[in-house]
């Protein structure tokens, strides 16, 4: 598909009003997103597990204008609040995608939204929420244009999510979400994210992911700013090649259920993205003194144990924490006995692989 082909090019229904509300998750990378070009396009394919639990609630009211103006017209509130100061995101995620939403014009908007996890835990919220933003908003497309097909739907639905929020592409659907371009995924797309389309096997569908929230504060440095530190990296080129090479190891380890192979490829995705951060310019340290002692005690464990647990990273110091579900309960003591110490409050999130987003409420 074209971007060109998300351009409606019909006449709407006559809709005045309505709301609805979506569900959906966060994701965590397999194989990493860093580095992007013009209109949010990877510099490198990536994968992700869709979790579960994690995830954000938007409600979407919407009402015709009597004419249609030439501002965007919204409100929007978070866990009850109004909240002034996210609304310049809203605004150029509008700008963003109007081309592809020549409707947003004509209305008002009240967007009520909500997280499942503390807005303080370190857990980045942006591949949730403009990802059910998106899927509100083709909610409304829907129903201005009928009879779109739910592949249709969820295709613009990433599409659209991936010009708020690059990773937000990949929350849409689920258990694994490929975004980027990949000669060994025919249908892989940089412009939107598409489900894994290969066999996989059942250790993997229904894996753990228990976050350890090392610091709960606000990212030092932004994504957008980490991307683009990319641009005239030494070692850029290196690494958007091994990232397809890790996508391609990836496909025969996810159909085998091999656990050790599969450590070995996201343990080292995982650190080969703080490397990139800190050997960018300027460069930036997002990891912290209790980020590494848990890894080394993850390794100790895994040496000790045989239990196939490892970790991974998002561009900050939280530790997620991988594992087969049968696995849970051993782990999560080592968990509790070793690695809780080390967490901001003691604070940490179970989460499992999930399968995608949801919507809450029934059509008008």
């Amino acid at each position: 598909m074209t971007q060109k082909e998300f351009i409606p090019k019909r006449k709407t229904e006559n809709i005045e009003t309505g709301e609805v509300t979506w569900q959906s998750p966060s994701n965590i990378a397999l194989v990493k997103y860093w580095g992007k070009k013009e209109n949010q396009i990877p510099a490198n394919p990536s994968i992700s597990f869709t979790l579960d639990h994690c995830k954000s609630t938007t409600s979407l009211k919407f009402s015709k204008k009597a004419e249609s103006s030439d501002d965007f017209d919204f409100s929007f509130y978070f866990e009850g609040k109004e909240k002034e100061d996210f609304k310049p995101k809203i605004q150029k995620f509008f700008e963003r995608i109007e081309d592809y939403c020549p409707y947003l014009r004509d209305y008002k908007f009240e967007i009520h939204s909500e997280n499942s996890f503390p807005h303080s835990s370190g857990i980045a919220s942006s591949a949730s929420g403009m990802s059910a933003m998106a899927l509100c908003i083709m909610d409304l497309e829907r129903r201005l244009y009928p009879g779109m097909d739910e592949n249709f739907f969820n295709r613009k639905a990433s599409f659209l999510a991936r010009l708020g929020s690059g990773s937000a592409s990949r929350s849409i659907e689920g258990p694994l979400v490929v975004w980027g371009e990949h000669e060994s995924i025919e249908k892989a797309s940089d412009l939107f994210g598409v489900p894994f389309p290969y066999e996989v096997h059942d250790i993997f569908k229904d894996y753990r992911d228990t976050i350890l929230l090392v610091d709960k504060g606000e990212k030092q440095v932004s994504s957008s700013v980490g991307h683009n530190l990319m641009h005239g990296h030494p070692f850029a080129e290196k690494r958007f090649e091994q990232a397809h090479n890790n996508l391609d190891r990836l496909i025969p380890v996810l159909k085998s259920g091999n656990t050790e192979e599969f450590i070995k490829i996201v343990e080292s995705e995982a650190l080969t993205l703080h490397a990139m951060m800190m050997s960018s310019e300027p460069y930036f340290i997002l990891m912290k003194p209790n980020t590494l002692e848990i890894i080394n005690r993850i390794w100790a464990y895994r040496e000790k144990t045989a239990i196939p647990v490892c970790f991974t990273l998002d561009a900050g110091a939280n530790v997620h924490l991988l594992y087969p579900s049968v696995n849970e309960t051993k782990v999560l003591e080592f968990i509790k006995n070793e690695l809780v110490a080390y967490c901001e409050n003691g604070h940490y999130i179970c989460d499992l692989v999930g399968e995608g987003a949801k919507k809450l409420t029934m059509e008008n």
